[in-house]
């Protein structure tokens, strides 16, 4: 008997593998994930360990003190936010909300695997504008607007390039977008940007109708295994994530951490003067070991190896894994000659800079 199929799309489409199981044992530097260096703070380890004793209480939908903690952190209103599973469950969200079968989404060349996944999930057809040297270019994404478009896909800063485009750039993408296109920007990794011309977008989301920010507590607050993110949005975009998203997507353990991780100022300045140190010095000793290293404003670098048969990123990869270090191979981006490797401990970073130095040597 022939079995149900599931649609077309969904079978033409390829599971996300996350490299997160070496074959070695020992020693395992996890760097394929951009995942807090510092693990997460003390302070939302004991908020877990004191919500143990009521887990069995389902969460609230709309976790109002996590809210207002956010909300008196960075002066936003605490009434725009939603919660749900990780910035995943909140992309696919409005992908489902906004998309019909033949709608288009825009996104960049390298941008957020996750954005074409869920765009084809919700039946909408993904539209790739090429970046300009690994950096987003605002101009393509305008060029490829059409009739047909919903919805356009910004990670500023961007994952994996590490690059970002400034405010004025931001502004002037949103002043050309038709009124009927709803801007998604994707700041993941926000916190760890010091530039002074960087915008997250919250801003826009207040003085707009067409504008959500994605945010999360996977990068700077280190609580990846928890799943927990935030969308800022206009009324109209809350009320319909809300309707497409499952309920209790913020589960009780998350929020607890999440709240008490918001307010440990003191943990979340150690994590960002930490990459301030190791990120640059790792992207000189490898641009010292002849790589080219992309400019990175995050926690993370993208590395370009050599197109010469034992030196190759294909060849580097499947090598530092099987001793013990994992870094992203980034031929799923359209990019097969580069690595992409996240700021561990300085004990990490040291011991993969000379594992990198000991595979170019061999």
């Amino acid at each position: 008997m022939p079995a149900p199929q599931p649609r077309p799309a969904i079978s033409a489409m390829a599971r996300y593998q996350p490299n997160l199981n070496p074959p070695a044992r020992g020693r395992i530097i996890r760097l394929s994930a951009n995942e807090g260096a510092l693990g997460p703070s003390p302070a939302a380890i004991r908020a877990l360990e004191e919500v143990t004793s009521r887990l069995h209480h389902y969460p609230e939908e709309d976790p109002s003190a996590l809210a207002d903690a956010i909300a008196a952190q960075l002066g936003l209103d605490a009434q725009r936010m939603v919660f749900g599973c990780g910035s995943d469950e909140l992309i696919l969200a409005l992908c489902l909300a906004y998309l019909s079968p033949g709608d288009e989404a825009i996104h960049t060349e390298y941008g957020f695997i996750m954005y074409p996944v869920s765009i084809r999930v919700a039946g909408g057809e993904p539209v790739v504008a090429p970046d300009s040297g690994y950096r987003v270019d605002v101009d393509a994404i305008l060029e490829r607007v059409t009739p047909r478009t919903r919805m356009v896909f910004l990670a500023n800063p961007n994952n994996p390039t590490g690059s970002y485009i400034g405010r004025g750039e931001l502004e002037r993408l949103h002043r050309g977008l038709p009124e009927d296109v709803l801007l998604v920007i994707d700041a993941a990794y926000a916190e760890y940007v010091s530039r002074n011309d960087y915008a997250s977008g919250a801003d826009l989301v207040e003085n707009s109708e067409n504008v959500v920010m994605l945010r999360t507590f996977s990068k700077i607050y280190a609580l990846a295994g928890l799943r927990l993110g935030w969308a800022y949005a206009p009324q109209v975009a809350a009320n319909a994530m809300h309707v497409v998203k499952q309920p209790f997507g913020a589960n009780r353990a998350a929020v607890a951490a999440g709240i008490a991780a918001v307010n440990d100022h003191e943990f979340r300045r150690r994590s960002v003067a930490h990459n301030e140190t190791w990120q640059p010095w790792t992207a000189q000793r490898l641009a010292g070991l002849g790589l080219t290293v992309l400019p990175s404003v995050t926690n993370f670098l993208m590395v370009r190896f050599p197109d010469e048969p034992g030196r190759t990123a294909a060849e580097a990869g499947p090598w530092l894994e099987q001793r013990g270090v994992l870094v992203r191979g980034m031929a799923g981006y359209g990019a097969p000659d580069f690595l992409r490797m996240s700021i561990g401990t300085e004990t990490e970073m040291q011991a993969v800079v000379e594992s990198i130095a000991e595979f170019l040597s061999a």
